[in-house]
């Protein structure tokens, strides 16, 4: 427990009991590593953000459907978000590793590069899933919401 004034605001451990969303896909041990959150429960009145690896051998079935284990539902909501994905390749940053599907209203994004991609509220996105990961992804989200 940091005792300065302004220590707490230096997040360095896990959330404990992080509980996902219902659109959240459920990851199998090996496929997903929850790096560190932010959130108002963590420091009150914060907002969100979430980090996160994405490794190789991750369970792709269903990829872009919605319907694999690894698969974000399709959902919208009633704040923007900031969503970005980074590849490991420290020789060529822009090269993601992987193959990523993602939906942003009825439009199909393949996406293989390293991104950031605007969500404005209410803008449906999803099914959200990788199709190949050749090497480990970072991925974080940034909101400003209310409700966890």
């Amino acid at each position: 427990m940091d005792t300065t004034k302004y220590g707490k605001y230096i997040i360095t451990e896990a959330k404990p009991n992080m509980v996902y969303p219902s659109y959240e896909p459920k990851y199998r041990p090996g496929d997903f590593k929850n790096i560190l959150t932010l959130d108002d429960d963590v420091i009150k009145g914060a907002f969100t953000v979430h980090t996160n690896w994405f490794l190789p051998g991750k369970d792709l079935s269903g990829a872009g459907d919605g319907s694999g284990t690894g698969q974000v539902k399709p959902h919208v909501h009633d704040f923007d978000e900031v969503l970005a994905v980074f590849g490991s390749n420290s020789e060529e940053s822009h090269d993601l590793g992987a193959e990523l599907e993602f939906w942003l209203g009825d439009e199909k994004h393949v996406i293989t590069k390293s991104c950031i991609i605007f969500i404005p509220r209410g803008l449906q996105h999803g099914p959200i899933g990788f199709t190949r990961i050749d090497r480990p992804v970072f991925q974080f989200g940034i909101m400003q919401r209310n409700e966890v």
